[in-house]
Order: C-alpha cells, then structure tokens, then sequence
C-alpha cells in the first residue's frame, strides 16, 4: 500500500502478497466487467529478434521429463568396497541415481543405511526385476513412498494454468484509491486486465508474444510526470546498474518520458540481457506464485497504470512501478542469479519458510540498497530495490540520516517486521549482487525441505533430486 505524506510519495509496495499485504491489497486483481478490446497485437521494432509462436513438447519428451523416482532404503555392512558393489550395480542395470544419504544403522552397529533415489517407477518390470537383485546384495532394503511437498511448479508452462486461481477475484477497487469513483478509469482497466488474463506464453524457448495497449493521452502524460521526476534523482541514488540498463532500455525498448514502453518489448530485452522475461498480470499474486515464478526466471507485470489524477501516488503496483523498478534491476545478470535464488528455494518450501523468503525478498528486490566506490575510493550508499527506484519520495528517504540502514543477512532480514504504508524505517545494504547470492545460497540451507531443485532452462523444467509428490495448487 502506498500513501503520500508531506509532499512526497511512497511507490507501490510490492509485487508479491505477504500476509500483512494481502490484507491491505485484498481487492486487487482481474478485470471488473467483460469489455471492448484495449490492445492490439504487434510486433517490436528495436533491434530486437521478434518473438515466434511456442513449440509445444511431444507426448514421448513430456513423458522423459515427468519420469517417476524409486526411493530405495537398505542396509550395508561397514567393511572395503561393499557400497561399492552395490553402487556400481545401478549403473550395470542402467539406472541414474539422483540422491545418496547415509545414516549410522540403528539395528547394527557394523553397518551403515543409505537411502538412494533413482530414475524409475517401481511398477516398472526393469525396476522391480532390478529391486530383487538388490535384495539379494544387501539387508533389510524396503521401497519408500513418495515424499509430500507442497505444490510448485515444474515446467514454465504451468503459469499459463494457475495465474487466475491465485489472484483475488474481487472485482472493485479500494475506496482509497483515486480511481474508485471513475467510472471511465475502471473500464480501461477491464480492457488491459481481460487482454492480461488471456494472455499464454506456450511451452516453447521463446514465449508467445505479449499484446500491445494503446496507451491513452493522460496514461502517458501520467508516467511522463513520474518518469522526469526519478530521472532527476537516479544520478546520484541509484545503483550503477540501474543506471545502465535504464540507458539501454531507451535504446532498445521504448523507454522515455513520451511514450509508455511495451511489455513485449521490455521482454525481449530482458531475455537477451539476463535470460529474464515478463508476464502480463491483472493483480496481486500469492506470495508462493510469485516467488515461483522467479525460479524461472518469470517476472510478472502489471499493464495497468495508476490514475492520470494523481501520477504520485499508488496503492498497488502498476506499470510504473514494474518497469521503473524492477526491470532495470532485472537486466542485471547477477541480480537476475541472485532473485532466481529466492524463487528456486521457494518451490515445496514449508508456508513459514516462504513467509522467511518473502521477507528477504522485500529487503532486498524491494527495498534493498548497495555500496558503491565512488570516484576517491569511498564505499557510498545506492538504491537497488524497486519500491525506492519508483518512488522519488522513498529514494529521497532511504538516502537521508531517517532510516537505519543494516548489513545484508538473510537471516537477520526474514525476522525484521516492516510498515507497508510508510517510508521504511530499516535498510539492508549488501556489499555486491554477488555477495547477495552467495549470502542467500547460505540462507537456504536453513529452509527445510525434503528435495534439492535445479532449473534446467533448456527443457525450461525444475528438476529434482527425491521421490517426491508435489500437491494440486490451491484455489
């Protein structure tokens, strides 16, 4: 939520819905009232390869991907090349092993358990034929079921399924907001979210392109305001990379005070910069889809842009946020490492965990600060985050003597509690984006889950290490 106070403004707060967010966003989300097309399809013309329609995956090569584990516990005796043996079976049946764990035997004090996963549905003839040899080979050996994690996506695909489940369906605005008593403003929202809802990438390398908004005379004139007024203050607060990708985007995607960049456009220069690409959204997404999305490196966007009434204020995300925010930050490949991080330990983490992650997530995309040398050597304080490089009041503030302004730790940030209608009183600073990563690799060896994931961005899949069975996602 965004509120203004002595003449300066508070951006929108953030992309994702904490708790405390989604009660102070709560009627945020999908088109009001079905509506006369606002947009109209295109193609970019900045330098830029335009996108094609997606390829979509044969039954055979959907099915290698979704390829069942086998979880196998037994016993070995403590003495020279016995796991060896067994090992070197696996490979001799031709199965792949996935995960290997050892524990001292609790029944024999001369032997050791391990619990190995492996490629292969037990139901299958070669596995079961492959588990009474391996009977015979060791003790004890017993299959173990599937392990039950919560729900996350496993292919980039699955966002063009759950989007619209996990927005509030609500269809008014806030009475707060500026445009709750325009009838005209409400519809033009409609039109961008209907064209939003419908909007599928496909499950091809290259996304669907994105439909274009033919944005009205007052929206532009609106992010023109908001636009010249942070241009003034990036010189001296903004963050180096910021401030580079900002000049690239001018070049190469529509950025300017005169014209409100496409969407499309946008993604196009995110997949070549950083791997990163964009999703048209009509709201507030859950925090577990949002940070989901990042471990693809998925970010979604808001069309829509605050009322034309009151360029300087918002009480939710809108276009002038996420483009003014956070693509620049998302241009940068080791930023784009470091918020994929957040996302990869977020799938089938536990809801205590993704409330820790959100957390960081808002000290740090949202609101985190950077040290900079400057021209005589000296470490100098520069925003990062998107709620102060879209709000000229909130950059303003982080770089005063107000706030309190701490080292970037993971694990002291997930337990700092945060205002969502005022400036904010504490900052975390980190050394590079770099140490960033690093120092939140670390953090998610605090997150307990059952699994390992990786993102494979030539299938486009997260791939995992356990048996497990990942639950429906809720309504």
């Amino acid at each position: 939520m965004a509120a203004a106070f002595s003449g300066r403004v508070l951006g929108a707060r953030s992309r994702i819905g904490t708790a405390a967010q989604l009660r102070a966003w709560a009627r945020r989300g999908r088109a009001m009232t079905p509506a006369s097309p606002a947009v109209a399809a295109s193609t970019p013309s900045h330098g830029y390869a335009n996108a094609t329609p997606a390829v979509h995956l044969t039954p055979d090569k959907e099915l290698e991907f979704e390829q069942d584990k086998t979880t196998v516990l037994f016993r070995v005796l403590d003495e020279p090349g016995a796991l060896n043996e067994v090992l070197t079976m696996f490979g001799q049946y031709g199965f792949d092993m996935t995960h290997i764990q050892s524990r001292l035997s609790k029944d024999d004090v001369d032997a050791y358990e391990f619990e190995i996963d492996f490629k292969g549905d037990e139901l299958d003839s070669k596995v079961s034929t492959f588990l009474d040899v391996l009977r015979e080979q060791t003790d004890e050996l017993r299959v173990l079921g599937k392990k039950q994690v919560p729900w996350f996506p496993r292919h980039i695909s699955d966002f063009d399924h759950f989007t619209q489940k996990t927005l509030d369906a609500d269809e008014d605005l806030e009475s707060d907001h500026p445009g709750f008593n325009d009838p005209d403003y409400r519809q033009r929202r409609a039109d961008i979210c209907k064209a939003a809802m419908a909007y599928k990438a496909g499950t091809g390398r290259v996304p669907n392109p994105i439909e274009r908004v033919e944005y009205h005379e007052d929206e532009v004139a609106a992010w023109g305001a908001v636009y010249n007024q942070l241009m003034k203050l990036y010189p001296a607060h903004a963050c180096k990379e910021a401030q580079h990708n900002l000049k690239l985007l001018q070049r190469h995607a529509g950025y300017g005070p005169d014209q409100i960049p496409q969407l499309e456009d946008v993604s196009v220069f995110l997949r070549e910069a950083s791997g990163f690409s964009c999703r048209p959204i009509t709201g507030l997404l859950s925090a577990r889809a949002f940070l989901a999305a990042l471990a693809f490196r998925v970010f979604f966007s808001t069309q829509y842009i605050r009322h034309p009434s009151q360029p300087f204020y918002t009480p939710e995300p809108d276009v002038c946020h996420e483009l003014l925010g956070h693509v620049p930050m998302f241009a940068d490949p080791d930023f784009a490492d470091f918020s994929q991080e957040i996302g990869l330990a977020s799938l089938g983490a536990s809801d205590a965990d993704i409330e820790r992650l959100a957390t960081c997530y808002w000290f740090s995309v949202e609101f985190g600060l950077c040290r900079e040398k400057d021209v005589y050597g000296q470490r100098t304080l520069k925003a990062y985050g998107a709620g102060c490089l879209s709000s000229f009041g909130e950059l303003e503030h982080c770089m005063s003597d107000k706030p309190e302004v701490r080292p970037w730790d993971p694990l002291e940030a997930c337990q700092q509690s945060y205002p969502i209608t005022t400036f904010q009183p504490v900052y975390y600073a980190a050394e590079s984006f770099a140490d960033a990563r690093e120092r939140m690799i670390d953090f998610t060896a605090t997150i307990n889950r059952p699994f390992d994931v990786r993102y494979n961005r030539h299938s486009q899949r997260i791939e995992f290490d356990r048996n497990v069975s990942v639950a429906p996602p809720r309504d």
